[in-house]
């Protein structure tokens, strides 16, 4: 990811304008062209960013991490040459394209780390056990839908600069005035669970990103499920004052004396 826009405070305000008005431009010259038009302009993200990216990302040699919009291709090959990771890099403009690859010569990673030519919003993310993206908003909201059905529970995703709207992050934190944003994608654990253990009952959870709420059928009586949260594939729930923990495989839950199976 090396990047795209930076962040809208007013530090940044006059870069951002310049590069709006690049990018008006940039569109201006593919239409006569017939290259697809970039989504956002081209902006690196300062080495240390990416540092703390990856950090929190907890990034290490067995994870695959994808850069959307990898500009010169700092992220992947930081990702490689720090941590042992490999990478991929994704970018629609040959010339960032062609400038990664001799960066990745450079740094002797070339068996780590790969660049794509394509657009960002059609490459398969479904391998990645880390996301970064340094996008505009709107771009990053064409992207949830995605990254919450085809990457895998656990999976971390970083974005510098912009959220993913009402999707909460698990964590955020500012480096140099630069907000980072941290979301782990939860396991889809919303419809109908049959508990078996010391207490056997039926519950129905709603999802909403890591939150979730429902309701539970103990002995004829329906009782609130509370403090349900998500992280990755563990679930915690509170119900009738016992917490439950538990690690989600798919249609079934196992925990600590008990478990559930989805009906």
């Amino acid at each position: 990811m090396t990047a795209y826009v930076s962040q809208p405070t007013r530090a940044f305000c006059s870069l951002l304008t310049a590069c709006f008005v690049a990018l008006g431009g940039a569109h201006a010259a593919t239409e006569g062209s017939g290259q697809k038009p970039l989504d956002v302009p081209f902006v690196p993200t300062p080495q240390h960013v990416v540092d703390r990216m990856l950090e929190l990302a907890q990034v290490g040699s067995n994870d695959f991490v994808i850069d959307l919009g990898s500009g010169d291709g700092r992220i992947p090959i930081t990702a490689a040459t720090r941590y042992g990771a490999r990478a991929m890099g994704v970018d629609l403009n040959p010339e960032r394209i062609a400038e990664a690859n001799e960066n990745a010569k450079k740094a002797n990673v070339i068996g780590k780390v790969e660049f794509r030519n394509q657009d960002l919003l059609q490459t398969p993310i479904s391998d990645a056990t880390v996301l970064t993206m340094y996008l505009l908003p709107s771009v990053n909201m064409k992207l949830r839908p995605r990254i919450l059905s085809e990457l895998q529970p656990g999976t971390r995703v970083v974005s510098h600069a912009f959220n993913m709207g009402d999707w909460e992050p698990d964590r955020q934190e500012k480096v140099d005035g630069r907000t980072l944003y941290l979301w782990i994608v939860p396991a889809r654990v919303a419809g109908k669970w049959q508990v078996t253990g010391k207490q056997g009952f039926e519950m129905q959870l709603e999802q909403e990103f890591q939150k979730i709420t429902g309701f539970a059928l103990v002995d004829g009586k329906r009782l609130a499920i509370d403090d349900g949260r998500v992280e990755g594939d563990r679930i915690r729930f509170s119900l009738d004052g016992t917490t439950y923990t538990g690690q989600v495989h798919d249609n079934r839950i196992t925990g600590e004396g008990w478990s559930a199976q989805k009906i």
